[in-house]
């Protein structure tokens, strides 16, 4: 590995690290109003939907099925984790039955 690439990897993880703990920094000297709390709880599950809606609309029946699968879970279960290894399981199992 080149020590270019070696100093990349050390420079985005410094940067990523300076990122989360300057942002818990700054919220541990603030107190955000209700409004604010509620977007940082609802943070993960819109980055997430943001990743993969862009992978939904271009897919095919498979990812829509899976797609369903994942609000379905999400719904019932309130686990965004649970409901993307839901999601990543049935595009499989669909996937494999049309193969």
């Amino acid at each position: 590995m080149s020590s270019a690439a070696i100093a990349a990897v050390v420079g985005m993880s410094v940067v990523t690290y300076a990122t989360k703990t300057g942002g818990y920094w700054v919220l541990d000297r603030i107190e955000p109003s209700e409004t604010t709390r509620e977007a940082l709880d609802a943070l993960p599950g819109g980055i997430v939907v943001a990743f993969l809606a862009v992978r939904l609309l271009r897919g095919g029946p498979p990812e829509w099925v899976a797609g369903a699968a994942v609000v379905a879970v999400a719904h019932r279960t309130d686990s965004i984790l649970l409901a993307m290894v839901a999601g990543v399981g049935v595009l499989l199992a669909v996937r494999h039955v049309l193969a």
